[in-house]
């Protein structure tokens, strides 16, 4: 008797959720991210030549976004995903060492950007084979980012280091999904690099003139739920 328990409790461990989920065209879902963001900078020429900051180091913080994912089915193999989101907090900053700090700034000055960003991403994704009720996928992909809070037309902007709205860029990644009964749970791990410049310089603003080129850098861990 508690042989046959034993094999009943193992046959329904093996039971799989959905069986025909994977011949769908396509399925809906939401995700939650969590994000640690930073801009990858390029010093200008003139850096060495400036006479007021000796130093300027970037610093990330986290944000959470909340989306919409969309999947279509291409192939048993790949499928192609959108998952347009709005990624709330995730501020930049700077941290500058000045040589001649003002009287109203400090020798070590940190400039945060705020940040509120609409993001499209587009990927493809490739899946593996489907053991019982779990899977592995890498996904790849494009992405368009808007940022909401771009200081690129502020004036009077003497403290800011402006940023471009607009930013276009590349990711990838990979996740795992478990099938239960009625939803798809799938923790997701990806980078993204930005490869726009979005650094709007002034050479008259001192936090500014003394970089150059600035480029968006996320690690994004991610929970879907699908249908």
């Amino acid at each position: 008797m508690t042989g046959f328990i034993s094999l009943a409790s193992y046959s329904q461990q093996r039971e799989e959720n959905r069986p025909n989920h994977d011949d769908w065209p396509y399925y809906f879902g939401l995700s939650i991210s969590y994000n640690s963001s930073t801009l990858h900078p390029s010093k200008h020429p003139t850096f060495l030549q400036n006479d007021s900051v000796l130093s300027v180091e970037p610093g990330s913080s986290g944000g959470i976004a909340l989306g919409l994912v969309g999947t279509l089915r291409l192939s048993n193999r790949f499928s192609f995903r959108a998952n347009p989101q709005l990624i709330i907090g995730g501020a930049k900053y700077f941290t500058y060492g000045l040589k001649y700090p003002l009287y109203d700034e400090k020798a070590i000055e940190k400039k945060t950007l705020p940040s509120t960003i609409v993001s499209f991403p587009f990927q493809v994704k490739f899946n593996s084979d489907r053991i019982g009720n779990f899977r592995t996928y890498l996904m790849g992909g494009v992405k368009y980012d808007m940022d909401l809070s771009s200081n690129s037309q502020a004036r009077n902007a003497e403290d800011l280091v402006k940023l471009n709205k607009n930013d276009f860029g590349i990711e990838a990644g990979v996740g795992f999904n478990f099938f239960f009964r009625y939803v798809t749970f799938s923790p997701e791990l990806k980078i993204s690099n930005g490869l726009s410049n979005i650094h709007s310089r002034d050479p008259n603003l001192k936090y500014s003139s003394v970089l150059d080129k600035l480029h968006s850098r996320m690690l994004v861990f991610s929970i879907i739920l699908e249908d």
